[in-house]
């Protein structure tokens, strides 16, 4: 199988980035990582190509797949016969939000 070209439109830290990350590397994946929040140029590069403001934004082969999470990217490359199925596990969650957009867990108190 050809290896696809990648390029990735990404943040630093973040639970959706290295989702993407993650995914790419279960598959043993090469990709170019463009780094949005660090360097202007790509994020107006990401939002020209994407047509739209969020990350990430994985570029697999010309075809823009815009605001994924991991899970949705390696659903659209198994779909398209960019990689197969594997029993290999992703080293990290494939579809959480940055930690600072976890919910708070809250214990309820009731009064008597």
């Amino acid at each position: 199988m050809e290896k696809p070209k990648i390029i990735c439109y990404l943040k630093p830290t973040c639970g959706w980035s290295e989702g993407v990350r993650a995914v790419l590397r279960k598959h043993e994946l090469e990709w170019e990582e463009k780094d949005v929040v660090n360097n202007s140029e790509h994020r107006a590069e990401m939002i020209e190509r994407s047509g739209q403001m969020m990350q990430p934004c994985v570029e697999v082969n010309g075809n823009m797949l815009a605001d994924v999470s991991g899970d949705e990217v390696e659903s659209w490359m198994l779909a398209n016969n960019i990689v197969q199925a594997t029993e290999a596990e992703a080293d990290a969650p494939t579809d959480q939000p940055c930690a600072h957009e976890m919910p708070e867990e809250r214990t309820i108190q009731f009064k008597e």
